[in-house]
């Protein structure tokens, strides 16, 4: 099952912003960092190259995500987005080490900052930036669902006070404060190692095929039990890849109904659940209502 062309073209939207902001937060982090030595802006620099390497893996990832299913793979090609994020969290905790490193060295080797103006300046567009591609990715993500946008957006989250703290840093660097800039790295590392925690274990979750939160299945076993001529309906499972929903549950159905009805039921409780998770695809099995009695008699047990 592919994704429709609006949320196709809201993914390679996304991925693309995520990669443009990224190179121009490089080269003006780069030439701010040049100039004054400071290793917060050291910390965004190398945050930014990461980024970009990230945001050019999750394009590649929501590309190849995007296609349709093939003979080799039935069910889609959107895992590709869960293993963009685990990536991505690889990305950010190497930064994460490199920004804590150089903040150390720093405080045992302290050396004067200069033009700490121009990392102010620098840090108000980065803010910027971010906080417009932040708000362009919440709108994806809520249309899409995407895992890889999804990770996307939290690193840039953390890229948003990442940015904030330099800025505060470089401020106080400017009254004379330049000490303080390294711990300041040093604070500002262990939240981006944490950041990359949290993609990780949101993304493995994908991966490892975990279920949906409990009140989606229960729904979806309401609608499936509301559907006129259905008894019951049992084992629901759930999984995620990419953008979709895969969902199989069993319908207990009356004994003597011929194949044709017990069809045409299956068809109506897909279409109840699809109706209202459009994500979803439904594969529906029918068990005659006294076999489930029978398997479930005290007898047996």
């Amino acid at each position: 099952m592919s994704s429709s062309p609006e949320h196709a073209r809201l993914l390679r939207l996304a991925t693309r912003a995520s990669l443009a902001v990224a190179s121009i937060l490089i080269v003006a982090k780069a030439v701010a960092w040049w100039l004054s030595g400071s290793v917060s802006l050291l910390a965004g620099l190398t945050d930014s190259l990461l980024d970009g390497a990230a945001s050019f893996l999750n394009l590649l990832a929501v590309h190849y995500a995007l296609r349709p299913a093939d003979d080799d793979h039935r069910y889609g090609h959107g895992k590709a987005e869960a293993l963009s994020g685990m990536a991505q969290a690889l990305f950010i905790a190497v930064s994460a080490f490199l920004i804590g490193f150089q903040a150390i060295e720093r405080i045992q080797h302290p050396q004067p900052l200069g033009a700490p103006g121009l990392g102010i300046l620098v840090m108000v567009l980065s803010i910027a930036l971010t906080v417009m591609l932040l708000m362009f990715q919440h709108k994806v993500v809520k249309e899409t669902g995407s895992a890889a946008i999804r990770a996307d957006s939290l690193h840039y989250r953390s890229d948003l006070l990442l940015n904030a703290s330099i800025m505060v840093a470089l401020g106080l660097a400017y009254f004379g404060y330049d000490q303080l800039d390294a711990y300041f790295g040093l604070v500002i590392a262990v939240y981006i190692l944490w950041s990359a925690i949290s993609i990780a274990r949101e993304t493995i979750s994908v991966l490892m095929d975990a279920e949906l939160d409990p009140s989606v299945s229960a729904r979806m076993l309401d609608l499936a039990q509301n559907v006129p001529g259905v008894l019951g309906a049992h084992d629901l499972r759930t999984r995620i890849s990419g953008n979709h929903w895969f969902v199989q549950l069993h319908l207990e159905l009356p004994g003597e109904l011929t194949l044709s009805v017990a069809h045409d039921l299956c068809e109506q409780v897909e279409r109840a659940i699809m109706a209202e998770f459009p994500k979803s695809e439904v594969l529906v099995h029918a068990d005659p209502q006294e076999v489930v009695n029978r398997a479930n008699s005290p007898v047996l047990n």
